[in-house]
């Protein structure tokens, strides 16, 4: 009776394998974090086009609707703020 047998042999070449460097990952993740600012981009079209809209069927409450279309503008733009800081904290400082 032959046995056959396996071998298996762990060659590590460094040439094949590709690693990716602290520069190119913290650039990696920075674009990651900034991904949120095209959904503020998205959120104050759409807060901007509902209040004109808004404003346009009813001007009586164009008054009542500047304060909260304010607020809301605002609270998107914090957002945005809080992501652009978190970016340039990945970026330089991490």
């Amino acid at each position: 009776m032959t046995h056959c047998t396996r071998t298996s042999l762990n060659v590590h070449n460094n040439k094949d394998q590709t690693t990716m460097s602290d520069d190119a990952v913290r650039m990696l993740a920075t674009a990651l974090a900034l991904l949120p600012l095209a959904a503020v981009a998205l959120a104050l079209g759409k807060i901007f086009g509902e209040w004109l809209n808004g404003v346009a069927r009813n001007p009586g409450a164009s008054e009542q609707m500047k304060e909260v279309g304010y607020l809301a503008f605002a609270l998107t733009e914090a957002i945005a703020l809080f992501a652009l800081i978190v970016a340039f904290i990945i970026l330089f400082v991490g």
